[in-house]
């Protein structure tokens, strides 16, 4: 099959998988089987917390494939997420709870454009209100800095925002904790890509997410970019119109 798509110019296919698939048991197997002939396979895998699915089958009012006489919705929702627990760690994981589809879309473009040959390292900014995203790898908690939130003139503002950075580059615990981050991921990072990842997640929170994950985000992205294939995203951002560049 992809002899024939690549004889027919097709360079660049999307196949999508999902829980009802009678060869979901060899897909391991068959992204061997690709990458042996020289083939890239990427794989994305897809999830959102069982509350953002029950709402989502809810307002389109669309029956779950799984569901019917003998499962309820939400245990339609936990059989999928067992049938499909395997399958995630093929790939890179997006958490896309919260996500408006223009933002996903652009995610994953951002994502398919990065090439291949190595690892891509994704900072995330989240808001811990809103709970840990699904797709992190390695979870970082920055709520015990100082939070330019109580500061005058910053609440409205997001570290990106240069009154915010000049805030927190003042702060000598938040100096202190970004060259710990930089050192522990500079540590660490080359034992991740010789374990044979492509790619790493690394979510930093803060409440509300608009202010110190962000800063730190932003910090860790340019610190590491030279180096590494980088990738930022701010969670706590991505409603906010097209200014935020998601």
């Amino acid at each position: 099959m992809v002899k024939f798509l690549y004889d027919g110019g097709h360079d660049r296919v999307a196949v999508s998988v999902d829980a009802r698939s009678v060869a979901l048991s060899s897909l391991p197997q068959h992204l061997a089987s690709l990458k042996a002939m020289g083939a890239e396979a990427t794989v994305l895998f897809l999830e959102a917390s069982a509350d953002t699915l029950l709402r989502r089958f809810s307002e389109t009012r669309r029956s779950h494939p799984l569901a019917g006489a003998e499962l309820t919705l939400s245990e339609a929702i936990e059989r999928e997420r067992a049938l499909l627990a395997g399958v995630a760690e093929l790939g890179h994981r997006i958490d896309t709870s919260g996500l408006q589809p223009k933002v996903l879309r652009n995610w994953i473009k951002e994502l398919l454009g990065q090439g291949e040959g190595t690892l891509t390292l994704l900072f995330e900014s989240f808001a811990f209100r809103d709970g840990i995203p699904l797709d992190a790898d390695w979870v970082v908690d920055a709520r015990m800095l100082p939070n330019p939130h109580y500061q005058p003139g910053l609440a409205t503002l997001t570290g990106r925002d240069a009154p915010v950075i000049d805030f927190l580059e003042r702060e000598e615990k938040v100096r202190a904790f970004l060259d710990d981050l930089r050192d522990f991921l500079g540590r660490w990072l080359p034992d991740v890509r010789r374990d044979n990842r492509n790619y790493l997640t690394v979510a930093i929170g803060c409440t509300g997410g608009r202010h110190r994950s962000v800063y730190l985000a932003e910090r860790l992205a340019k610190s590491f970019g030279a180096d590494w294939r980088v990738l930022v995203r701010h969670r706590g951002l991505a409603g906010l119109a097209d200014a935020a560049g998601e």
